[in-house]
């Protein structure tokens, strides 16, 4: 008996600590005039999602958001994969130095690097674009990727591949068999991650975007120089939707390959 009242009391703990910010920033976005002391709003209004809504630049940063975030997340994979299973299964010359280059971009503060990108980026012409931003954003979600990705190839091992190849199959076959259906989990975690990882980012874009390349975040914190506390939770509750967003459409993706996978 007292084990089950500790797991409600648990539970109960786990939903306000996580449902209940989001209910509160919920009400606020529609709440008008809801101010200390007061337990409850006096007005329910939808005037500060119609405000949001009439920003000209909103459309325009959603547009380049979204873009951005599935391209980085396109190009995260498809560097990465390889880069773990090289890591994980490979022993070459240089390996413990490659390994500390690509963490380089966790342990050095990324404005630093960036300053020094941004000249070569001047250079290439990439400066002030949608595929410079795109290039920066590789930066923070790359070694993140990696590192989760390689955990995955070392839990699977080599004698899944050793057998297949004593069995003849060619080397995508066995990517398609093996690597994607039992690295999924790994490759959702990476995915998730990447995409967390870019829409939050603001001084790269703000770099080397040049206010040209203008996402979310870069609409989203000139909000906070507003009074109107429902504007904020108006665009906060925004903000949040898009990870949501692409949440649903990985899984969707992700089950779509493996059901591809499983049909003879």
């Amino acid at each position: 008996m007292l084990r089950r009242l500790l797991t409600i009391l648990i539970l109960v703990v786990s939903l306000i600590v996580t449902v209940g910010p989001v209910l509160l920033v919920l009400i606020q976005s529609i709440s008008f005039q809801w101010r200390w002391p007061d337990l409850f709003p006096n007005e329910l209004r939808l005037d500060a999602w119609y405000a949001v809504f009439a920003d000209p630049s909103l459309t325009h940063a959603l547009k380049y958001s979204m873009i951005i975030t599935a391209s980085v997340v396109m190009l995260t994979i498809v560097i990465s994969l390889p880069a773990a299973r090289a890591l994980a299964f490979d022993q070459f010359k240089g390996k413990s130095f490659i390994e500390t280059v690509l963490m380089l971009p966790l342990l050095i503060p990324l404005l630093f690097i960036v300053m020094g990108i941004h000249l070569s980026m001047i250079r290439l012409n990439l400066a002030d674009t949608l595929s410079g931003v795109i290039l920066v954003h590789l930066l923070p979600t790359v070694p993140y990727a990696i590192r989760i990705l390689r955990t995955g190839y070392e839990r699977i091992g080599l004698k899944w591949y050793e057998q297949a190849t004593v069995l003849g199959a060619s080397r995508l076959k066995q990517f398609w068999t093996i690597t994607v259906p039992l690295i999924m989990p790994s490759i959702r975690s990476a995915i998730v991650l990447t995409v967390v990882i870019s829409l939050s980012q603001y001084a790269l874009t703000a770099i080397i975007g040049g206010g040209v390349v203008t996402t979310l975040p870069i609409i989203y914190y000139p909000y906070f120089s507003s009074a109107n506390q429902s504007i904020m939770a108006a665009f906060t509750m925004l903000f949040a939707f898009l990870p949501i967003l692409f949440w649903f459409c990985i899984e969707l993706v992700c089950k779509s390959v493996t059901t591809m996978i499983k049909q003879p």
